[in-house]
């Protein structure tokens, strides 16, 4: 795996590309660093990385357990150290699931084996000391 990152303006702006995908990911600072909020922050991402970890798998296994899922909407919140670096110390992640006659169930133990099983990006911040907590949100 590899992933580019390129300078795009003379601030902090970067275009992120990766060797599997034409799509590009715009990054950029903090305003204290000279960020003009042309981007995503690096910090915002990993919170990304680890809702969208975990929402491919959920999905996949949902879809096994033959759910009808019409729409999943995720919020991931975290929260980080005071001091530098200001890594986070615990992150909570509610996925919203809409669909027909979907069991609490069988969705709770999907999200279970989504985040504390198969996605890697969960176990790479957990084993540095982050909580990660979840829940589910039927509608």
């Amino acid at each position: 795996m590899e992933v580019n990152l390129k300078l795009a303006n003379q601030a902090v702006h970067f275009e992120g590309s990766s060797s599997s995908s034409e799509v590009k990911v715009h990054i950029d600072g903090s305003p204290e660093i000279g960020g003009e909020a042309l981007g995503v922050r690096p910090m915002e991402l990993v919170l990304m990385a680890l809702g969208s970890c975990s929402v491919l798998d959920l999905i996949s296994i949902l879809k096994k357990q033959r759910q009808d899922v019409q729409d999943i909407q995720i919020e991931i919140s975290g929260n980080r150290t005071d001091v530098i670096p200001k890594v986070f110390t615990d992150i909570h992640i509610k996925f919203f699931i809409k669909g027909n006659q979907i069991s609490l169930e069988k969705a709770e133990k999907a999200a279970e084996l989504a985040v504390k099983k198969y996605c890697s990006v969960h176990d790479m911040l957990a084993s540095g000391g982050v909580e990660i907590t979840y829940e589910i949100i039927l509608s």
